[in-house]
């Protein structure tokens, strides 16, 4: 019996010393999160970004706003201290155009081994294809294009702004051409090429820095619009369902789990799909969708509906935030 009492005695010794080890080491994770000097992101800011962007006019490659913007972003991106480059190209489209593109891509941090990419499109639809009215005419792309790059834009600031730094690198790629694609999907001219996603399938397969990778890859799409909400999609999934965990858990521990929703949708071709398959970087899309309607996008999507008056500075917060959040807490 005493043998017993006493492997029972040394059994609870080392089971609490256990569980106390593991409540060290909670509390410990918990207090090192709580000590993080995570920046604020500036919902008005991305705003701002957002809304000059729109001023330029629709951003449809070969036009002057795409000029204009393209100058803009630039500007930007070196005003916080970035280092930037531009990758150029020539891509035809489904309907016989050659358009002259721009992938422009820039740096924070260079020193830092382990990095990170963030990605947007900063193009916009040359047709309203949706619409019911003009729908030969450019969108102005407030949220298909502009909301992605004004995140971003902030992201960077904020960043360099910050008395903290990141332990990680940040790399950050614009893709031009990716929202003219065919109205019905592939064009009956060459059914193989996907004409969506120029600039990313371009840079995938020419990257701007032989043997470039990334630790992981975020991609922003759709991203401001008021009451927007965030699925699982699945080729984010697929390829990196370890980030989209982090992402959505971050977001929901943070009080923005309204917008990023626990629930696995279908599969989106966008930028992130090329990034993954040709790139072989793990790369996840936080896009807006609504699984439950007909289109599976919100109505404003490739209409005139997407203008400044669906953009949401707490959306854009929420996103950027989620982003801030997420790269700060990266040993």
């Amino acid at each position: 019996m005493k043998n017993i009492i006493s492997l029972l005695f040394i059994t609870l010794l080392v089971f609490s010393c256990d569980s106390s080890k593991d409540k060290k080491e909670e509390v410990a994770d918990k207090t090192e999160k709580k000590d993080l000097e995570v920046p604020a992101f500036s919902g008005g800011n991305a705003y701002q970004y957002v809304e000059t962007q729109v001023n330029f006019g629709p951003r449809v490659p070969n036009t002057s706003a795409h000029a204009e913007t393209e100058e803009y972003i630039i500007q930007q991106l070196e005003s916080f201290g970035a280092k930037v480059q531009t990758q150029k190209f020539e891509s035809d489209t489904y309907d016989g155009e050659v358009w002259n593109l721009t992938n422009i891509i820039a740096s924070i941090q260079p020193e830092k081994k382990k990095r990170i990419l963030l990605a947007a499109h900063w193009d916009t639809r040359k047709i309203a294809d949706k619409d019911t009215e003009r729908k030969d005419e450019p969108i102005d792309g407030a949220n298909d294009g502009a909301s992605g790059v004004g995140v971003i834009l902030e992201v960077i600031n904020a960043i360099q702004k910050a008395g903290s730094k990141p332990n990680v690198g940040i790399d950050i790629i614009f893709f031009d051409g990716e929202d003219n694609g065919e109205p019905q999907g592939l064009s009956g001219r060459d059914p193989s090429k996907t004409w969506w996603c120029l600039g990313s399938q371009y840079w995938s397969k020419n990257k701007h820095i032989p043997g470039y990778s990334a630790y992981y890859g975020i991609l922003l799409d759709m991203v401001g619009g008021v009451n927007a909400q965030f699925h699982k999609e699945g080729y984010s999934m697929k390829y990196a369902p370890t980030i989209v965990e982090k992402v959505w858990n971050t977001a929901d521990r943070i009080g923005y789990g309204r917008y990023f929703i626990n629930n696995r949708v279908g599969l989106i071709t966008d930028d992130h799909y090329f990034v993954n398959e040709f790139a072989k970087i793990p790369m996840i899309d936080i896009i807006a969708h609504e699984p439950t309607s007909g289109d599976f996008f919100p109505d404003f999507h490739h209409t005139h509906k997407d203008n400044m008056e669906i953009i949401s500075q707490e959306t854009l917060k929420a996103v950027g935030q989620t982003l801030l959040q997420v790269i700060y807490e990266e040993k």
